[in-house]
């Protein structure tokens, strides 16, 4: 069901454009919401199928922003800490076991 959007109409259809199996193309003026709907549908499955590993980057790269937005949260609510104390920590010198 490949095919592409254009044209809102005032109605507020859409003109789809549709590859036909003669190797040429149909338009269909789509006004219907369920049908335009489950069309928008179709094409976000199979966008998601043919472009797995982007769809998966998108994914990662959102979860790590909200792993971050968390983390400032959770920095903004805690106490000072002082720049030696941070490269302490880094360095190792300042590890507190137990």
């Amino acid at each position: 069901m490949k095919g592409c959007f254009s044209n809102m109409k005032p109605n507020g259809g859409i003109t789809a454009v549709f590859p036909n199996n003669r190797g040429d193309v149909d338009m269909e003026t789509i006004s219907d919401s369920g049908k335009l709907k489950e069309i928008f549908k179709q094409a976000i499955i199979e966008a998601i199928e043919e472009k797995k590993e982007v769809v998966h980057d998108l994914l990662v790269e959102a979860l790590e922003d909200v792993a971050m937005i968390r983390a400032i949260q959770e920095g903004e609510d805690s106490g000072f800490v002082g720049r030696d104390e941070i490269f302490g920590i880094l360095s190792g010198s300042n590890l507190k076991i137990g």
